[in-house]
């Protein structure tokens, strides 16, 4: 599928992505897994480059993961109406083609950067990095990422982030967690949006939706919005604002393990 889509190529230069396609792969069964093993080994270790960048400021950085028309950019909108005011925060869009997302951040007073991808279906640490050198760390507080929508291939990128958050909307169906296992096990937050459709939409049950989700061995909270009706939105506020106070408490640099063990140990008191 990656070599279809035009994915394997991330490690290029992001002004390339759009524009070049990668050669067929031999019909090998080392050749294809080497290629792919070296692909995400570098993009691991430009992705702690990041997470490094993020510590030494004190960001705290959010990947927010979904397929398209999720509500990603509503929420992100609705966040800042209730947060921009006690957090400093900015955004990095990611999409195929235009800015019309960044565009909408901006106009909340935000600053936004967009990464038009051309043929990559997700956001790779490499495409991140750029995109920092035009956004002033010091003196943020959270940095919200937006991936390309998309429920496969943006779960296997680790961009440099400290938490995943996933949206699904009702109009999607409750299946999702069962159909895209891998998407929503990194799951470190579900935000289950557009609850306003609910009641219109009594196929989508929230529950089955949260039990396939603990099916997958996921300890992750989910939490119920409407950023057409503002509802939820507390919740969500109140998340972020404990897991900012989190990522202050520790102090230094963290890695991949660090986040995972602490998500597990938050996710599953003692006792």
């Amino acid at each position: 599928m990656c070599e279809d889509c035009g994915c394997a190529i991330t490690g290029a230069d992001p002004d390339e992505s759009a524009r070049v396609r990668p050669a067929p792969l031999a019909h090998t069964a080392v050749e294809p897994v080497s290629v792919l093993r070296n692909l995400l080994s570098e993009n691991d270790r430009i992705a702690a480059h990041n997470r490094a960048h993020f510590d030494a400021h004190g960001v705290l950085a959010i990947n927010l993961m979904s397929s398209p028309g999720a509500g990603k950019t509503a929420l992100l909108e609705r966040t800042i109406e209730a947060l921009g005011g006690a957090l400093r925060i900015a955004v990095i869009e990611g999409d195929l083609a235009t800015e019309n997302d960044a565009r909408r951040i901006r106009a909340k007073g935000v600053p936004a950067v967009q990464i038009t991808t051309g043929s990559a279906c997700h956001l790779d640490a490499r495409m991140l990095h750029h995109a920092l050198h035009e956004i002033e760390l010091d003196g943020l507080d959270v940095l919200f990422i937006e991936n390309v929508g998309n429920l496969v291939c943006p779960a296997s990128f680790d961009l440099g982030e400290h938490r995943d958050v996933i949206l699904l909307s009702a109009p999607e169906g409750d299946d999702k967690p069962q159909k895209y296992p891998v998407m929503f096990r990194a799951a470190d937050l579900l935000v289950l949006t557009k609850a306003d459709l609910l009641p219109l939409l009594p196929e989508f049950d929230p529950a089955r939706a949260e039990a396939s989700l603990r099916a997958l061995g996921s300890a992750a909270p989910v939490i119920r919005t409407s950023c057409r009706e503002a509802a939820g939105i507390e919740g969500w506020c109140g998340w972020l604002t404990d897991e900012l106070d989190r990522h202050r408490l520790r102090r230094g640099r963290t890695d991949r393990g660090d986040l995972v063990r602490e998500q597990a140990a938050v996710a599953t008191p003692a006792g």
